[in-house]
């Protein structure tokens, strides 16, 4: 893995959420309490609004593993919410945190979004097999996302920028704003592409369907893009103790 090289320094700046006490583990419990109910929420809107009358493919093995995979993250927030627990854990309730925020703000809006492009209707021509390769096409461009982010990422590690007191001189703005470029290409092609699809093989003409649906899918695209950063946090508490809260709730030196 590319991150193995670097060394604690090289990740400071990534403390900046625990040191702020954004992400205290007192706080990250009271967000999954929340979460609790929104994830049952966003599961009732895709099962009740989104599933009705679509023709998408395996439709219903689909709500069934979201279900348990719903069900699953609720109890572990439940767990991971209870002072005894994270105090002891906070690794797991950091990974824990990372899978709920998913959860909530990604996969429930792309299987709603896929599920409303499939709706039946007058002048539909879109076929199961249609959906499924529009689907597929969907999950590389998140995956290249996911790609292009980390290599960004890493590319910012390597050049020092998460170090402690660096400065965001004009040098590091000029590259942090161009190395978003990749990743903005890659999200406006598949908008286009999203917004293609859906006027020629849909009947849908209602603009504020459409805006649901490519709302819902850029949501897909922005938390793949937020994600290799939390995945990159998730690694140094793995292997930093100055990531990592005491038991009294102090930041480690």
């Amino acid at each position: 893995m590319v991150i193995l090289r670097f060394i604690e320094e090289d990740f400071r700046v990534l403390r900046g959420p625990f040191e702020s006490g954004r992400q205290t583990p007192g706080n990250l419990g009271f967000t999954l309490i929340i979460s609790i109910f929104l994830q049952a929420m966003l599961y009732a809107l895709e099962y009740f609004m989104a599933a009705d009358s679509t023709i998408f493919p395996y439709k219903d093995n689909i709500l069934q593993v979201h279900f348990w995979l719903t069900v699953v993250l609720v109890i572990l927030s439940i767990i991971y919410a209870i002072p005894a627990v994270y105090k002891r854990s906070g690794k797991m309730q950091y990974l824990v945190t990372i899978i709920v925020t998913q959860n909530m703000s990604s996969i429930p809006f792309l299987i709603m979004a896929l599920f409303l492009v499939g709706k039946e209707g007058e002048g539909m021509i879109a076929t199961e097999g249609s959906l499924l390769r529009f689907t597929f096409i969907i999950l590389l461009i998140g995956l290249l996302i996911f790609i292009f982010t980390f290599i960004r990422f890493n590319t910012l590690l390597r050049k020092g920028h998460y170090r402690k007191g660096s400065k965001k001189d004009e040098l590091r703005g000029r590259f942090e704003n161009t190395s978003y470029v990749p990743a903005a290409i890659i999200v406006g092609l598949g908008i286009v592409f999203i917004i293609q699809y859906i006027v020629r093989s849909t009947s849908i003409d209602d603009i504020n369907m459409i805006v649901l649906i490519v709302g819902g899918i850029t949501a897909f695209f922005v938390m793949l893009f937020i994600l290799p950063e939390q995945l990159v946090i998730l690694y140094c508490k793995f292997r930093f103790k100055s990531f990592n809260f005491n038991e009294r709730g102090y930041l480690n030196k």
